[in-house]
């Protein structure tokens, strides 16, 4: 992935709005989504105040909150190996990353440059098919992020039961771990994701840095033959699921492109960094355990990086391992609630949910409403078996991605002369922009198609929820019994300030 290609330099590259665009003409909820014109949320104009100014996001911290939201280490890619055998496992976090995360990010930079506001893919999928289709598109992405960030407190109480075996079991210690892990991260995401990002770029480095020791250690021990070997029985689902769970989500951190310091720079670069650390994270440590280890792939459940190592360098880097575990939980949750709940805010700007969820705090000018209701949600489900829901989750994301990629097309096909500070390399016309959308999207039917019943039965249900929500706030806007920021059919469809 590369921005040297796709930057298009101009004096209009710091917005997203032509100097001379014409005023919209007012729009029914039925009107073409095209013609409405693009234009930032509050959360990314340039009339914030000086603190507003100072908590926006740079580009490392914005690299390592990408990149907990997607990777936060090799921790989880495990189940490749136990799937497929070392061969499979290798074979697809090398050429994953290029058919899936390198066009998603692409499509990414594009969308959230031309359009830096709060509320990333669904103000993409406004703009281009409607506030209904919209409304949907958040639906499924925010039931994601939820349930992915509610699966983090009871993981490091997990990793933190090796250590204190009180916090063990389903008792008043457990629950008390989780809540108190829910509390504290939802308070530092108050603070800003200034705050947030920096902290996340402490968890980054302490996270990677026993692995980066196990790939040294593992080094002379290495034997290339065991790279070839593979599964007597290969899982094809849980091989593609795993794939899947660990290198998706590089579309996330758009909901907080109105957050960012100069997006149209910014973001590109970050989401190429965060690509490589996040690839290299997952290849090189299962080239170093894989190779160093002779061991059957039916032992490579999850959390065997950690025997591994102690197998490599003894219990020291074993121990090392499991405490990095647990502090990319805290990464993990703290980048997917910043990210699901910067969706709520956006949401509300578009005027799909009432205008609660986009205030803003007065000491950090963050959206406590949507902070706090996320965090809420988050602590909730913590409590709940994941199982199933990772599957449905990952179904889930996969209707969000196909329509992500049919805005993306759509908008290169109907508003080709929409400003975008960054543009994929793709030439001017459709025909390479579907080129790099073809693959990723046969992934995501691929991924779809092996899903039981009981997945596909549960993500008709989220989607009737989201269809419900939309004709639910449409009521009460006709009411005028909760306060929304502005009809989602009148005018631009998205608030500016």
């Amino acid at each position: 992935m590369t921005t040297h290609g796709g930057t298009q330099s101009s004096d209009k590259a710091s917005s997203p709005v032509h100097s001379d665009a014409s005023p919209a003409k007012s729009e029914t909820l039925a009107g073409d989504a095209t013609h409405l014109p693009v234009t930032a949320s509050p959360g990314s104009t340039a009339g914030q105040d000086e603190r507003g100014r100072r908590n926006k996001l740079t580009l490392l911290p914005l690299t390592f909150l990408i990149f907990f939201e997607v990777a936060g280490g090799p921790y989880g890619a495990e189940p490749a190996v136990q799937a497929g055998g070392p061969l499979l496992a290798l074979l697809g976090f090398l050429v994953f990353p290029f058919i899936w995360a390198v066009p998603e990010s692409l499509v990414t930079a594009e969308l959230s440059t031309a359009m830096p506001g709060n509320g990333g893919y669904v103000l993409w999928v406004h703009t281009a098919f409607g506030p209904l289709a919209a409304s949907l598109m958040g639906t499924w992405k925010y039931a994601c992020a939820a349930a992915g960030a509610a699966a983090f407190p009871a993981l490091f109480s997990d990793y933190l039961t090796r250590v204190l075996p009180a916090v063990s079991g389903s008792g008043a210690g457990r629950a008390a771990t989780i809540v108190t892990f829910n509390v504290a991260l939802t308070l530092l995401s108050y603070t800003g994701l200034g705050v947030v990002g920096w902290t996340a770029v402490a968890l980054g480095v302490a996270a990677l840095s026993p692995f980066a020791v196990m790939v040294a250690a593992a080094a002379p021990k290495i034997r290339p033959r065991r790279w070839g070997a593979t599964a007597k029985v290969r899982d094809w689902k849980l091989l593609l699921n795993t794939l899947f769970w660990n290198l998706n989500g590089w579309d996330s951190v758009s909901t907080m492109a109105g957050e960012m310091d100069r997006p149209e720079r910014t973001l590109p670069s970050a989401l190429v960094s965060a690509v490589c650390i996040g690839s290299l994270g997952y290849l090189l440590p299962l080239l170093a355990a894989t190779g160093a280890v002779d061991a059957p792939p039916e032992a490579w459940g999850d959390g065997y990086f950690a025997d591994a190592a102690g197998v490599i360098a003894g219990k020291w880097l074993k121990y090392w391992i499991e405490a990095g575990a647990a502090v990319s939980s805290v990464g993990l949750y703290s980048a997917t609630v910043s990210s699901a709940a910067y969706l709520l805010s956006g949401m509300a700007e578009l005027g799909h949910i009432p205008s609660l969820f986009s205030s803003r705090a007065p000491v950090f000018g963050t959206p406590w409403a949507s902070i706090t209701a996320t965090g809420a949600v988050a602590l909730g489900m913590s409590f709940l078996s994941f199982d199933s829901i990772v599957a449905v989750t990952n179904f889930l994301y996969g209707l969000g991605m196909l329509l992500e990629l049919a805005a993306f097309l759509w908008l290169r096909a109907r508003r080709p002369d929409m400003p975008r500070p960054y543009r994929v390399p793709t030439g001017t016309g459709t025909a390479g922009a579907a080129a790099v959308c073809a693959v990723p999207a046969a992934f995501l039917v691929a991924v779809m198609a092996v899903a039981g019943w009981e997945v596909c039965a549960a993500s008709a249900g989220f989607t009737v929820v989201g269809v419900a929500v939309y004709y639910a706030m449409a009521l009460c806007r006709a009411r005028g019994c909760v306060k929304f920021g502005r009809p989602e059919g009148g005018g631009s469809g998205v608030v500016s300030s």
